[in-house]
């Protein structure tokens, strides 16, 4: 299984069970950044000498940005842009948040 269907197989059934109703769980935004963590590592902390890039403690108004830029198709990316587009705007917004009140 290649980077992209390994990415792509850990975000789907979050994904497909993220609904608005998820926003009222207190642990909605961690277990949607759970599927960041293949990636971006445990709570978007990237271990040392890792490829991808931290995203931990990033503003979230950075993290949304990026978010929907990768959506949009308008931000270069390799699975990004796929990933993100089962992202509600709402469940961006619960993403970012809990990844920027992360440290870095």
């Amino acid at each position: 299984m290649n980077r992209f269907h390994a990415c792509l197989a850990l975000a789907l059934p979050a994904l497909l069970a993220a609904t608005p109703a998820a926003a009222q769980d207190p642990n909605a935004a961690r277990n949607m950044v759970a599927n960041c963590a293949n990636c971006h590592g445990t709570n978007g902390k990237a271990a040392p000498g890792f490829a991808m890039a931290t995203i931990a403690g990033d503003s979230k108004e950075s993290l949304v940005q990026r978010m929907k830029e990768f959506r949009a198709g308008s931000r270069p990316a390799t699975v990004m842009h796929q990933i993100a587009k089962g992202y509600t705007d709402e469940q961006i917004d619960l993403i970012a948040g809990y990844l920027a009140a992360q440290q870095k």
